[in-house]
């Protein structure tokens, strides 16, 4: 008998007047004509063409004219190259050059999908049964590119939801790149990447132990402009600087909302988009919480599973994972450390649940095997569907299963609370199946979840529909719990 499910009319659909300014270059040559004919104008047609474009786009951004200056400073090479005085130009034609150097991109357009739900630092001012939640999902536009966003609502005492208001725009955040780099531990991921060390041993001899990003970015400059580098070398020397690139930290405004804020492909790591944020309230040893997530970046060619940790949803540090346990997508962080360690599930061969334990959140080896598929519905692979819930019967993990026709349902198995590679229970049937009018999406056939929670004894998981939209179901933990135990082979 399956466990009943409570599938809720609540809709998280793709929105296409969700946009956000991104620079665009359309290559030096063109670019240089562009900055010519700009050059050709007097300053009123300056100031009358940039007025036009501010009046037209001014109110679909947030302080969009920094945006123009940050963009035309990114072409700074190449205006100065053109022999101009870059010094010696208005703020007006910057600004103008900038406009032209932007885009508008809607970065969910296409689908709005694989949520993952936490509970928010903030639990003032609620009625009893009620808590305030953040939920975030994978936004994909244009092209398939994926950036994480976020949702706030207030989970009432019969698990309604109540979506607060999205705000007016989106508030791209400021970066700050990781200054100082451990030679050791960097080597040790550029091995990972199979990155050929003859290519790039030089350059990181030259460099100490502890490295500066400004030095390492330098030397791999120099190396580059040689006219006779070998392609072999020129790859190898840019994968150099895209491991280094995927360390940074993020900052939005506190006057933004939390539906304002988009963490948008940032490094060459992420450059085709961040996919599947599996978030997860976590806590240490000494009570104190934080936001983590792990996530993938993928830049149309490999994949880079990363790490993104938050105190506020206002400020974000971006680290890339170690290991041969961090090799593919999948993973998984428990929401505290089991003796002394991190925990953190994974698929590292893409077929099979494994798990692992950590002395630092980065670093991952040694993972032991926890689950095969067994069920026919699972046969092609199984995976989790997010962290680890901690119940008073053992750890609750979320699966998904992939059976024929590459169908897509969602699981859950039941581990020891001191040693979860021990199974407790497992569903021989899927929790959530893709119903009749589930089927029809980007990619059909799939139910979906990146993260759950506990609420008012009840299982709140949010799926998403065929990589389209995202709703939300409701389980009763009490029958759950039960199921499970019961399904112990």
């Amino acid at each position: 008998m399956r466990v009943p499910v409570i599938r809720k009319n609540i809709i998280f659909s793709p929105d296409s007047k969700r946009v956000v300014a991104r620079y665009f270059m359309n290559g030096d040559e063109r670019t240089q004509q562009m900055v010519g004919r700009i050059m050709m104008l007097d300053e009123k047609q300056v100031e009358e063409t940039l007025e036009q474009t501010l009046r037209e786009f001014a109110r679909r951004h947030r302080s969009i004219s920094s945006t123009f200056f940050k963009h035309c400073e990114k072409i700074r090479g190449i205006i100065e190259g053109m022999k101009i005085d870059y010094y010696g130009l208005s703020l007006q034609r910057k600004m103008l050059i900038g406009s032209y150097c932007t885009m508008e991109y809607a970065i969910e357009s296409a689908a709005f999908f694989n949520p993952s739900i936490v509970e928010d630092f903030d639990q003032s001012d609620l009625e009893i049964g009620e808590k305030r939640v953040i939920i975030s999902f994978r936004a994909t536009g244009e092209g398939h590119i994926s950036s994480i966003v976020f949702r706030r609502g207030i989970l009432d005492k019969n698990n309604n939801l109540q979506v607060m208001k999205n705000g007016n725009n989106i508030d791209k955040a400021e970066i700050v790149h990781k200054s100082l780099y451990n030679k050791e531990r960097f080597l040790l991921k550029l091995g990972e990447m199979h990155t050929e060390d003859k290519y790039i041993a030089q350059i990181m001899q030259d460099l100490p132990n502890e490295f500066e990003y400004a030095v390492l970015k330098s030397l791999v400059n120099i190396a580059l402009s040689d006219p006779s580098i070998r392609q072999e070398r020129r790859t190898a020397l840019e994968e150099v600087i895209w491991l280094a690139d995927s360390f940074y930290d993020i900052q939005f405004k506190h006057d933004s909302d939390i539906t304002e804020r988009v963490v948008f492909p940032i490094s060459e790591s992420e450059s085709k988009g961040i996919e599947d944020a599996r978030f997860v309230r976590f806590v240490d040893d000494d009570g104190s919480s934080r936001v983590m997530a792990t996530y993938t970046a993928y830049n149309g060619h490999t994949i880079l599973p990363k790490l993104i940790s938050t105190e506020d949803f206002y400020t974000f540090r971006i680290m890339p994972l170690h290991g041969i346990g961090a090799q593919n997508k999948n993973l998984a962080l428990f929401p505290k450390k089991i003796k002394n360690k991190y925990a953190m599930l994974s698929r590292i061969d893409g077929v099979n649940n494994y798990i692992m334990y950590s002395e630092r959140a980065t670093q991952w080896n040694n993972p032991i095997l926890l689950q095969e598929p067994r069920y026919t519905w699972e046969f092609t692979q199984i995976g989790n569907c997010g962290s680890p819930l901690w119940t008073e019967e053992g750890w609750l993990v979320i699966t998904h299963g992939v059976g024929a026709m590459r169908r897509y349902c969602i699981g859950a198995s039941l581990f020891d609370l001191d040693d979860p590679s021990k199974e407790i229970g497992r569903l021989k049937e899927p929790l959530l199946s893709p119903l009749e009018d589930e089927r029809e999406g980007y990619v059909p056939n799939v139910v979906y979840s990146c993260g759950s929670i506990i609420h008012n004894n009840s299982l709140i998981l949010p799926y998403a529909v065929s990589d389209y939209s995202s709703t939300y179901a409701i389980i009763d933990m009490i029958e759950l719990l039960d199921a499970l135990k019961k399904s112990k082979l």
